[in-house]
């Protein structure tokens, strides 16, 4: 990987500990990344202070220190789906993701992220996304190229005042009355990335409609007023309409890390977002150009 990147330092305020050097408190919190790979970013300037400026191997520990750091991911796999940009000002920008893609840096996934390659396309290492959807979900992000106005947009999704629309291909349900309303309360569950379902006062809520219906498959109008993790997945899953193509619901048979099938991508899609906005008060309607596909 090149010195060069598009992806925002991570930060670090250092542990109270007893260590000689910075160095040794960074190995010693990552015990995953070898000294020498530490020594190797410190000699490209990958990791600063707070000012900015270059920490070496002899660099004085102190506790509270402030440190910056860029992620890195040796031979990260390319994800051959190109996101486009819907619109784009000073302000906003939203973008129309592809399956698979994931929207911030984690885990194996740093270049090879929608704000990653948003930043590179756009050249703004300001750009944050305001909200996310699953790398395996297709659609609208929002994203602040802003920091003075971020605070606004951000507003509009803690306070509720956006629109959401998702598409989902699933089993029909024809004993069932629509629209209808799901209203559970969701938990983090086993593995440690899925949700469930359990009994208490509802967390979650999703008006569901059936746009078109076929034999074996329909397609549904998805509007989340709630935005937890999963929750369109374990809702039509909890129906007994999973999602095409889930393999995470209602059974596990596929893992965050194994190898991506790009035939079988979630039949799930952020379709549309519809919000006044806030600075300048008009009316804003995005929607995505992609579509999804019976099987």
């Amino acid at each position: 990987m090149s010195s060069a990147s598009s992806v925002r330092p991570s930060t670090l305020h250092l542990p109270a500990g007893s260590w000689a050097t910075v160095l040794d408190c960074l190995c010693a919190h990552f015990p995953a990344i070898g000294r020498e790979i530490w020594l190797e970013r410190m000699a490209r300037g990958r990791v600063l202070d707070a000012d900015g400026q270059p920490i070496g191997p002899l660099h004085p520990y102190k506790v509270g220190l402030r440190v910056r750091y860029f992620r890195e991911v040796p031979n990260e796999t390319p994800i051959p789906f190109v996101e486009s940009i819907v619109y784009a000002d000073e302000h906003l920008v939203v973008a129309d993701k592809p399956h698979f893609l994931p929207v911030m840096p984690a885990g194996e996934y740093v270049e090879e992220t929608l704000q990653a390659r948003l930043t590179r396309r756009l050249g703004n290492e300001q750009l944050v996304p305001l909200h996310r959807i699953d790398r395996h979900t297709a659609g609208l992000v929002l994203f602040s190229a802003n920091p003075a106005s971020r605070a606004q947009y951000q507003a509009l999704f803690r306070e509720r005042r956006i629109d959401k629309t998702y598409q989902a291909i699933a089993a029909p349900l024809p004993s069932l009355d629509f629209p209808l309303q799901r209203a559970t309360r969701l938990e983090a569950g086993e593995p440690f990335f899925r949700m469930q379902e359990v009994p208490g006062e509802p967390n979650t809520l999703t008006r569901i409609e059936v746009l078109e219906r076929r034999d074996d498959w329909w397609r549904y109008a998805l509007f989340p007023v709630t935005g937890k993790k999963h929750q369109l997945r374990v809702h039509m899953a909890a129906l007994g309409a999973p999602i095409l193509h889930d393999g995470f619901y209602p059974h596990l048979t596929d893992t965050p890390d194994g190898p991506d099938d790009y035939q079988r991508s979630l039949q799930l899609l952020a379709q549309e977002l519809v919000f006044d906005d806030p600075l300048s008060g008009e009316p804003r309607r995005f929607a995505s150009s992609l579509e999804l596909v019976f099987p």
